[in-house]
């Protein structure tokens, strides 16, 4: 399953989400791993059945102040919690005040579940930047790289100790 969704869920860390409207998309960047979904707006038809996507295929469009998008198309590889390639998804999102927005979502799939279930999540607004997603583990040029910065700064330290009047 794709970490950035859909649905989107939090994980650990890196949970935030930038969303930017301009005329006939939404798009939506994930902070955790970089994801990025461009979602049109312009009625256009889902990909053809035979087209799968592990994030699916996405269509969004306005139902009064809530954007609604509905996601099909997915592989057998997305098994969101056990889901079959034959899932359909429509997420919700209302701003429900100045710094919260109410993100809910529908699950269907009749070739997993006997009926489609919801679950729902407030988002609170945050201020600030989306970083950068980077893994530094097993890294090791990174810790020669400040190994040898703080080699440089001991040494200019110590020059400077010896042209320091006494």
């Amino acid at each position: 399953m794709d970490r950035n969704g859909p649905p989107m869920l939090g994980g650990a860390y890196n949970n935030n989400y930038q969303i930017v409207q301009v005329p006939g998309y939404v798009m939506i960047l994930v902070e955790m791993l970089h994801g990025v979904r461009i979602i049109p707006l312009d009625g256009r038809p889902h990909l053809p059945p035979n087209v799968r996507q592990l994030s699916g295929s996405y269509r969004g469009h306005w139902e009064g102040e809530t954007l609604v998008i509905e996601t099909t198309n997915f592989t057998g590889k997305t098994a969101f919690q056990g889901s079959s390639e034959n899932m359909r998804l429509i997420e919700r999102f209302t701003r429900v005040d100045e710094d919260t927005m109410l993100y809910k979502f529908t699950v269907e799939d009749p070739s997993t579940w006997t009926r489609p279930w919801s679950a729902e999540v407030p988002w609170k607004k945050t201020i600030g930047p989306i970083f950068e997603h980077a893994c530094h583990e097993g890294n090791y040029g990174l810790g020669n790289i400040l190994a040898g910065a703080r080699a440089e700064e001991k040494r200019a330290a110590e020059e400077a100790a010896k042209k320091a009047p006494k």
